[in-house]
């Protein structure tokens, strides 16, 4: 019951955000009228970025829900207005086709302000900081960027996934913002300063191969 974004509110939120280059997105969707169970009171419906929680193989394992404002100006009111559901664990948001190098962290939007500077290379929301700690490395994995948040959980995470990665012969080198995130950073600084504070932290070799040096 999904569509493409293009057109639709979701790109209205996105571009909001500061997030305006989407190319093989294809994982996000949305919906017009995504069914909400607040904790008490009867089910809702309100639109939502959908997005496709998938396994190695491209398939389906699950969905994460972004309830929006009716007119993509910001999330829904709603208490909750973020829930994932199925099978979560070592999945992710895939965005781009991985290879031997790839970007794994927790938020959508996050991934996205990212991608706004480094388009070519393969990004991994796996939604939450337990859940990125987790993240299955794909058979062709070389290099890992860890784009951790700002806070305990996102340390922790950094953490395990350094020494997972390097048990198995991955590189694996952080990527930290200025501020709580990458979309915080994006807003709060722009886009020179987010590709500027993300390239001296990039692998020599990786700044010419995937980051965005347009102005």
């Amino acid at each position: 019951m999904s569509q493409p974004i293009g057109g639709t509110i979701v790109e209205t939120y996105l571009r909001g955000r500061g997030i305006t280059l989407l190319p093989g997105t294809g994982n996000l969707r949305f919906h017009p009228r995504c069914y909400y169970k607040p904790d008490d009171g009867p089910t809702e419906t309100w639109p939502a970025m959908i997005a496709a929680v998938t396994d190695l193989t491209g398939k389906i394992t699950g969905a994460h829900r972004t309830w929006l404002a009716p007119d993509g100006s910001d999330k829904a009111p709603i208490d909750t207005p973020r829930k994932a559901m199925g099978a979560l664990l070592g999945n992710a948001v895939h965005i781009g086709v991985p290879g031997s190098v790839m970007a794994a962290g927790e938020g959508i939007e996050t991934m996205l302000s990212l991608r706004q500077v480094l388009p070519d290379m393969a990004m991994a929301p796996a939604l939450s900081a337990a859940h990125l700690a987790a993240i299955l490395f794909p058979p062709a994995l070389r290099r890992l960027y860890i784009v951790r948040d700002d806070d305990p959980a996102g340390d922790g995470a950094r953490d395990i996934l350094i020494e997972r990665a390097n048990a198995e012969g991955i590189e694996a080198i952080p990527l930290s913002p200025a501020f709580g995130d990458f979309n915080e950073d994006l807003q709060r600084l722009g886009i020179g300063a987010l590709r500027a504070g993300v390239r001296v932290q990039l692998a020599p070799e990786d700044v010419a191969r995937f980051m965005n040096l347009a102005a």
